[in-house]
């Protein structure tokens, strides 16, 4: 049986991460967890790009080995994986001996093949974005600030055929219409294949950049980016090593990217290089938007980088977690605003969630003998509306999950928990509290009961964003967290008998509100 296999783009030692980084792996583990709960083994794979000129750069200013400032950023994006709650299965580093093995295997393989030449280059050099150019990159005659000083230099370097491969990888695509999500992505890239590919350079001359893996075939060079970077995909999950994982895990079933490295990196460059060494290409490339702030990029020279560390640590993961997958479509771009995370942590968690659970552990340890959940004994208009309301929700959401609308599965669910809400208004458990009447009393324990199984049922499709929440929330309802859908979406009271946690506050409100 094939694992799903989910792999992000690997983030680039020269920097702290920033809500961009957060965003992705959180998507990526959203999908993951739910992909988990639908019963299937996965393989989720995020990591660290380590090597080239930037890195040992960085590193000489600060005085120490390249290695030393590469374990240091490795411990701040480990560190992010810990804090927002992703569940990775393994985490790669291009600096490990399982990638360095891989990436001069293939690189041996497609220079006995022919498939990479030696030639002299002579041209435009840029050291910011370490990148050969042209003068096609040029805008208004000027070398665009993105490319910082750019420089002539003339040296020999080592060449992969990329162009012979162009015709191949528009048919492809052509035929292969579903290969990038969104759609549109996919018309991107055909369109930039309208131009004429140029071989790719694959390599750095050892005086000029030391930072590398050397070509197993010329140990004066240093591999470039892309056969190191982009090789991690199926080194991490057991390319060549004989334990048969790689059967098994590959090919990914989705490559998560943003969209600034899907052309040419991830869909010109990796199809290229797979096609050409005889494995299979990934299923499917999920390419995602960026996240703006004010309407511009985020970005460290613009200066208006948002800290993830910083907002879970003050309304925690979970909230940031829920905020990235309600405010953006997948697939394209979003505003981070201070003023719209607030909104959503106050009112869709704090008044809606938040409320619902402390209304519940509040009517419950005070109507209740011993704080337990009471049997449901009446099954008027309220709980069959609501009892529909979900039959009609779950199914809907998960749907929604399917297709990466995650923000309209939480949307849904957020109405279904609005709909607990105004259940509890319609009952009204603490008038019922008073009556003396015995059809009141029933009424009033079926109404704590609807509210805990529905508050029960709504943390089950909140558990791939709200893993913590989901499992705190559950444990105060008396049972566990949920590892699977099946068994756990059917309305049957089963919370009935189980005793209700302390008075908890899920979402505490800013201290600038109180």
């Amino acid at each position: 049986m094939k694992t799903f296999t989910l792999t992000t783009a690997i983030d680039y030692a020269n920097g702290s991460p920033h809500i961009g980084h957060a965003y992705e792996k959180v998507l990526s583990d959203v999908i993951c967890r739910h992909r988990r709960l639908q019963g299937d083994e996965v393989y989720f794979l995020t990591g660290l790009d380590e090597h080239g000129q930037k890195v040992q750069m960085s590193a000489r200013k600060q005085g120490i080995e390249p290695q030393e400032f590469c374990d240091n950023v490795a411990g701040q994006f480990q560190r992010l994986c810990s804090e927002l709650l992703i569940s990775n299965d393994d985490f790669i580093r291009t600096t490990e001996p399982r990638h360095k093995d891989v990436v001069r295997g293939i690189l041996q393989q497609l220079f006995d093949k022919g498939e990479i030449y030696q030639a002299e280059y002579s041209g435009f050099y840029s050291p910011r974005q370490e990148q050969f150019l042209q003068e096609k990159d040029k805008v208004d005659g000027k070398w665009p600030e993105i490319f910082g000083e750019v420089i002539e230099i003339t040296e020999k370097n080592y060449f992969f055929k990329l162009s012979q491969y162009q015709d191949w990888l528009i048919d492809f695509l052509k035929t292969q219409e579903d290969f990038i999500f969104p759609r549109f992505r996919q018309k991107q890239v055909l369109e930039f294949l309208k131009e004429p590919l140029n071989d790719l350079c694959i390599s750095r001359p050892k005086e000029r950049l030391e930072w590398g893996i050397p070509l197993p075939f010329d140990e004066d060079y240093v591999t470039y980016v892309w056969f190191d970077a982009l090789t991690n995909y199926i080194s991490a999950p057991g390319y060549g090593d004989g334990t048969g994982d790689f059967e098994k895990r590959w090919p990914a079933d989705f490559h998560v990217i943003g969209k600034d490295i899907l052309v040419p990196p991830h869909a010109v460059y990796w199809p290229i290089m797979l096609k050409a060494s005889g494995i299979e290409l990934p299923r499917h490339l999920l390419v995602h938007g960026w996240w703006n702030l004010s309407g511009q990029k985020m970005s460290k020279s613009a200066g208006n980088i948002v800290d993830p560390f910083e907002l879970a640590e003050k309304f925690g993961a979970d909230s940031l977690r829920y905020f990235f997958i309600r405010e953006m479509t997948v697939g394209q771009d979003s505003d981070f605003t201070t003023e719209q995370f607030l909104t959503r942590y106050t009112d869709d968690l704090g008044n809606d969630l938040g409320n619902l659970l402390s209304r519940l552990l509040n009517m419950g340890g005070r109507y209740c003998e011993g704080g337990t959940i009471p049997a449901a004994t009446v099954n008027e208009e309220p709980e069959q509306e609501l009892r529909k309301l979900w039959n009609e929700t779950h199914p809907e959401v998960q749907e929604r999950f399917e297709q990466f609308q995650f923000h309209n599965g939480l949307d849904k669910t957020f109405a279904f928990i609005r709909a607990i809400n105004r259940y509890a208004e319609i009952r009204a458990p603490w008038k019922l509290a008073k009556s003396e009447d015995p059809a009141d009393k029933a009424k009033l324990e079926t109404s704590l009961a609807t509210m805990a199984e529905g508050l029960r049922l709504a943390c089950v499709l909140l558990t791939p964003v709200m893993p913590g929440v989901a499992e705190k929330t559950l444990g105060l309802l008396g049972t566990d967290a949920v590892t699977a859908y099946a068994g756990n979406l059917d309305w049957d009271y089963r919370l009935e008998g189980k005793t209700l946690g302390e008075k908890t506050i899920l979402f505490p409100r800013p201290q600038s509100e109180s």
